[in-house]
């Protein structure tokens, strides 16, 4: 009996290679080749024969433009990070780490999406009907009409949908669907890589909008050829750690949306509940200010969040640390830096922490501004005053710069009770905009140019 032909597939760009490698040849990207079996040369007629039918040839200008329609999930945190519901023919493709309510999340929205009379359809691969009945019962979906479908075969998968025709169908998860076509095993690079551009080309010419669970790596990235992400619409990414109640949802990809857009949930006996106000969430609950502490205004999509930034400044050893949670750390590195050279506050000797409250991660430069202040209060064991907030990028040339929608943060600020803020000079608000005065009435903003001035501004508080 002949030997099955092997071949080496690199999980992130899906290039092949005759024998294993360190480094794969095609992305230069390190252990990523697995062992896979190689596919017949020439397939007796192309796989996609009947998915792409021919397109004519038109003019831009002359193509009819409209709104794609969207259906509400009845989940208002997810509709905000879809772009206000999923889209019909639209394919989203959710990760996250096992048992953080992926699946939960979305029997949840089908439920919702049936009883507002959708036809909707559950694609179970992992589980039974009985589990997925279980689970529906004990998130309290009494009576629910949604179709479940047990089956992992791609060929079923899409006849059900031809003969079904359902709004919204979800596979969980996309790494156990495996087509005939293909001898290679489920979850293999080509499997998923196939069976994920069948399923997106049916949703395309179905109009069905398909929902696609994806498991991901030891590092949080998604499992599978990366080639996956382009395929789909939308990406969004599961976060938040297991002994905590809130979850994260993170939009890294929308074509019908906003990206990096957040919604924030919190797990509950009956299953994920959203969070109207996120911002009590990452803000401390001190009875009395204490030094290290400074609240600032972060962007995630289009919604303004406050988050505690808390710093704690130590007599270190000859070799001091520098350690930052949910911050960058090579940045708080340039941050001592600056801070050294333009304000003349010195932590050579000292260990330095530094940490974002609540388990967020801040990625944009405009905690800068806030994670100094932050840093400076606890080295001279000072607390900033109560209700004081500051945002700002700053440069090593010790200039503040200013942060995009730096009104809509200021309004977030007041709205929430804080009466002081130091800001970038290009942040504050002008005069002549009368509405944007009166909302911030009870806030006494001070704009500042450089760092050694916001430092001069806190000193006097």
């Amino acid at each position: 009996m002949a030997k099955d032909k092997t071949l080496y597939t690199c999980n992130e760009c899906g290039g092949s290679s005759p024998r294993w490698l360190g480094k794969c040849p095609h992305c230069n990207a390190w252990n990523t080749l697995v062992e896979s079996v190689a596919e017949p040369a020439a397939p007796a007629k192309n796989r996609f024969a009947a998915l792409a039918p021919t397109a004519q040839i038109a003019v831009l200008s002359e193509i009819e433009a409209s709104d794609v329609d969207r259906s509400p999930t009845g989940l208002d945190e997810l509709d905000r990070v879809l772009g206000g519901g999923i889209v019909e023919g639209g394919v989203v493709l959710i990760g996250g780490d096992p048992g953080i309510g992926k699946s939960t999340l979305l029997l949840q929205a089908l439920d919702a999406l049936q009883r507002a009379g959708l036809s909707t359809l559950y694609v179970t691969g992992e589980e039974s009907g009985a589990q997925v009945a279980l689970r529906s019962r004990r998130l309290g979906l009494n009576q629910s009409q949604v179709k479940v479908l047990a089956e992992i075969q791609l060929e079923k998968i899409l006849h059900t949908l031809q003969a079904q025709k359902p709004a919204i169908a979800v596979i969980d998860s996309i790494q156990t669907v495996y087509s005939d076509q293909l001898t290679s095993a489920p979850g293999s690079v080509a499997q998923v890589r196939e069976c994920a551009a069948h399923l997106t080309r049916a949703a395309k010419a179905s109009g069905t909008a398909i929902v696609l669970v994806g498991h991901v790596t030891k590092e949080g990235a998604l499992a599978g050829p990366r080639v996956l992400e382009h395929m789909v619409d939308t990406v969004l990414y599961f976060e938040g750690d297991t002994h905590s109640s809130f979850r994260l949802v993170r939009a890294i990809k929308n074509r019908f949306g906003a990206v990096n857009e957040i919604g924030v949930f919190a797990m509950t006996e009956k299953g994920l509940k959203g969070v109207s106000n996120p911002s009590a969430i990452f803000l401390s609950q001190h009875t009395e200010p204490v030094p290290g502490s400074c609240v600032m205004v972060t962007l995630e999509g289009t919604r303004p969040m406050l988050v505690e930034i808390q710093a704690l400044v130590d007599t270190g050893g000859p070799s001091p640390r520098r350690l930052s949670v949910g911050l960058d750390r090579d940045r708080l590195a340039m941050l001592l830096a600056v801070l050294h050279r333009h304000a003349g506050v010195a932590c050579m000797d000292q260990d330095v922490f530094v940490n974002a409250v609540g388990g967020v991660r801040i990625t944009e430069p405009a905690a800068d501004l806030a994670v100094m202040l932050a840093i400076t209060s606890s080295l001279r064991g000072k607390a900033l005053p109560k209700g004081f907030i500051a945002f700002g990028e700053v440069g090593l040339a010790g200039e503040v710069r200013p942060a995009p929608r730096g009104q809509e943060r200021l309004k977030e600020a007041a709205k929430l009770g804080f009466s002081v803020a130091v800001v970038p000079k290009a942040n504050a608000p002008k005069a002549t905009d009368k509405a944007l005065m009166a909302a911030l009435s009870g806030m006494t903003i001070h704009a500042v140019e450089r760092i050694e001035d916001a430092l001069e501004v806190v000193r006097q508080m």
